[in-house]
This record gives structure tokens, C-alpha cells and sequence, in this order.
């Protein structure tokens, strides 16, 4: 006979956690920190990482493979320890880091745990065709839960996860105004912004190329990239881009900025803008964190951000890698002012209804205590 779920059911969170800081590790903290998730389990954690720094993602090194080794070996002994009624993994979906993850969920597997993976990436659906991805895939799959951060997201897995198996749980955040945002930046000039580490798939020179446009069409204003260096774009290459296209009185790299001084930068700001194409994008916190401040926002329909972002309401939705399409959006709010205000507030009532921290962890504890009992 089961337990009750007021007897506190002991939960192993296998996932990924800062250092390095990505929406994944980010979501992975607020689980570690939540109240809710920790007055309603007994909770223990294990971080899945081992890339030291961004730019270490995708890299192999020898000490990775010793990192993951005893990594499987604590595994080993937290589940002896503690006997889990469910086990918590966030996986990656395609590559070598899903590779490692299939050994995880197999050695679970083998010791007879419940196992619930929570995708903050995507990819299954490119590689399923591959011969030896697509049986991997099947034995990956079989008698899991799935969740995941939105319907539009289920395409991904659909070949080996039956719809009933798949939970939705949208990220959240946490609070960070002290009050209200203002209606009116009162800027001048329009400030822009960018907030991501600088990769190329996250449309940095597509919003360069956008800025070139608007700057030969006339427009005052202002872009702001904020985020880490990477191997794909460091602050001397991005800073070669923008005088290749003569946008050096627009653009401004601000480099990384944490806390108090990345709040300062967003609640600066009157337009956030996200034109990403990476592969692997999901459910972009960033956007959360600028329809928290208020902000219009124009990004792509990549992952599941169009259950973000209501195009024409809170912002809008331009196609990927198109910095016309995307430079003719952001010049509709450049010249309105009292649209970007209109679309940022009903992006903050958006933010307040849907993606709050407290939302997502209550949603989060319902879908576990759901996977024990199931």
C-alpha cells in the first residue's frame, strides 16, 4: 500500500545547476531553493553539470569523462541511500551530453526507480531518423513522464511519448521590483535591448543587421547587448561586427550583468528584443524577465515562445534570421510610443498570471506528487 503523500516521499532531483548560469541550471536552483517543492518532498540533489564555464558546453575533455564517472557512482549510492519514490532528471535531448543522460536514466532504470525528465532543450525530432539515435530513443523513453514547458514543445518527443505521459509546466521567476515598473521610460532616445550569452543563433547579428536598417532609415535609438562572451561571438568579434555595418553611436556591448545592475539595465529599457534561432530553445527566461519590467517584446517562433508572447498584444513574433522583418516591428514602436506602453503592460498582466516563481512551483510540486502516486 502506498504512502500517503503527507509522509513526505523522498525525491532525488538529478539536474543541472549554476555554475554555468543557463535557463536550465537557473530553473534548477529555483527547484533547489523552493520552499513549496521542499516543505512537500524529502528532497535530495545531485548537480548534473560538469561543464565548468559556457564556453566549456559541447567541449570533451578527459577530466569530463572522470567527473561522469563519479557522477554515476554517487548515483549509485544516493539511490541505495535513500530508496527514492521518484527520481527527477533534466536531460539533454540529442548529442553526446544525451549520450551520458541515456546511461543515467538506464542505471535508474536498473535499480527500479520511478523516473520523471524535465526537458529545458529540445532536438529529439532531428535525430530520431538516425538508426542508432532512434533505438536509443526508445529504450530512453519507455515508461517515463515527460514535462515539459509547452505544448507546442510536444512535436519534439510525439514519436516515442504517448500525449497521456506528458505534463505541461511553463518557467516562472522570481520577483525582482521593488515596485511597480514606471509607464513611461521618459528616454529621449528609445533604448533597445539584448539579454543573452552572445551566440550567433540567438540572432545577435540578425538585430546588428536590423539596427543598420533602422539607422539608414533615420531612427534614433539606442541597443544595448547584455550577456556573456562565448566561443562563437567574444567582445572583440562583436565589436568588429558592428562597425562592419556603422552602428557604433547605436549599439553598445555591456557585457555580463548579474542581480541588481542586469535589473537596472532592463528597467532602463523600452524595448526587449529576442530574435533567437537556437536549436535548443525552449522557454526563454529572459522574456519573462522583461515582460516583468514591462516591456514590449519581439522574438521569434522558436521552442515554445509563442506561448509567450501573444503577437500584437504583448509584442510580436517575426521570423527567424530576417532582420527586415524584424527591424519593420521594432520601427512600429520606435514611432508609437504609447503602443509600447500599452504592449508592455498587458505583458506584465501576462507575466503575473502565468509566470511567476510561486506559479511554477506550485505547478512543478503538482506534477510530481502526481508522477508518486500515478
Amino acid at each position: 500500500m502506498k504512502e500517503s503523500i503527507n509522509s513526505k516521499m523522498r525525491v532525488l532531483f538529478i539536474m543541472h545547476m549554476p555554475p554555468p548560469v543557463h535557463g536550465a541550471a537557473m530553473m534548477g536552483k529555483y527547484i533547489h531553493d523552493s520552499r513549496v517543492v521542499n516543505e512537500a518532498f524529502d528532497c535530495y540533489y545531485i548537480n548534473l553539470a560538469t561543464a565548468k564555464d559556457l564556453a566549456d558546453i559541447g567541449k570533451i575533455r578527459l577530466q569530463k569523462f572522470t567527473q561522469f564517472y563519479q557522477l554515476l557512482n554517487k548515483i549509485r549510492k544516493e539511490v541505495k541511500r535513500i530508496r527514492p519514490e521518484l527520481v527527477y532528471v533534466t536531460p539533454n535531448a540529442k548529442g553526446g551530453a544525451f549520450y551520458k543522460d541515456f546511461i543515467v536514466i538506464q542505471i535508474l532504470k536498473s535499480m527500479g526507480c520511478k523516473v520523471v525528465v524535465h526537458y529545458h532543450n529540445k532536438g529529439v525530432s532531428l535525430r530520431q531518423d538516425k538508426v542508432i539515435d532512434n533505438l536509443l530513443y526508445r529504450t530512453f523513453f519507455k515508461n517515463l513522464k515527460v514535462i515539459l514547458l509547452a505544448e507546442a514543445l510536444y512535436a519534439d518527443v510525439q514519436k516515442y511519448v504517448s500525449h497521456k505521459d506528458v505534463c505541461i509546466c511553463p518557467n516562472g521567476i522570481p520577483e525582482a521590483l521593488a515596485a511597480e515598473p514606471s509607464a513611461g521610460k521618459h528616454n529621449a532616445i528609445p533604448k533597445l535591448l539584448f539579454l543573452s550569452n552572445l551566440l550567433i543563433d540567438k540572432g545577435v547579428f540578425t538585430l546588428l543587421d536590423a539596427c543598420k536598417i533602422l539607422k539608414e532609415k533615420g531612427y534614433q535609438f539606442t541597443c544595448d547587448f547584455v550577456g556573456g562572451e562565448t566561443a562563437d561571438i567574444n567582445a572583440e568579434r562583436f565589436n568588429q561586427e558592428v562597425a562592419i555595418r556603422g552602428v557604433n553611436e547605436q549599439v553598445c556591448y555591456k557585457g555580463k550583468k548579474y542581480g541588481v545592475e542586469k535589473e537596472e539595465i532592463l528597467k532602463n529599457a523600452d524595448l526587449f528584443v529576442f530574435p533567437t534561432y537556437y536549436s535548443n530553445e525552449c522557454f526563454p527566461l529572459v522574456l519573462l524577465e522583461a515582460m516583468q519590467q514591462g516591456l514590449p517584446c519581439i522574438s521569434t517562433n522558436e521552442g515554445g515562445i509563442a506561448d509567450i508572447i501573444i503577437p500584437n498584444e504583448t509584442g510580436y513574433i517575426v521570423p527567424k534570421k530576417s532582420a527586415q522583418d524584424l527591424a519593420d516591428k521594432i520601427e512600429i514602436l520606435l514611432k508609437d510610443t504609447s503602443l509600447r506602453l500599452e504592449m508592455g503592460n498587458k505583458g506584465l498582466e501576462r507575466y503575473k498570471q502565468f509566470f511567476t516563481l510561486e506559479a511554477f512551483e506550485q505547478r512543478i510540486a503538482s506534477i510530481l506528487k502526481e508522477a508518486i502516486l500515478s
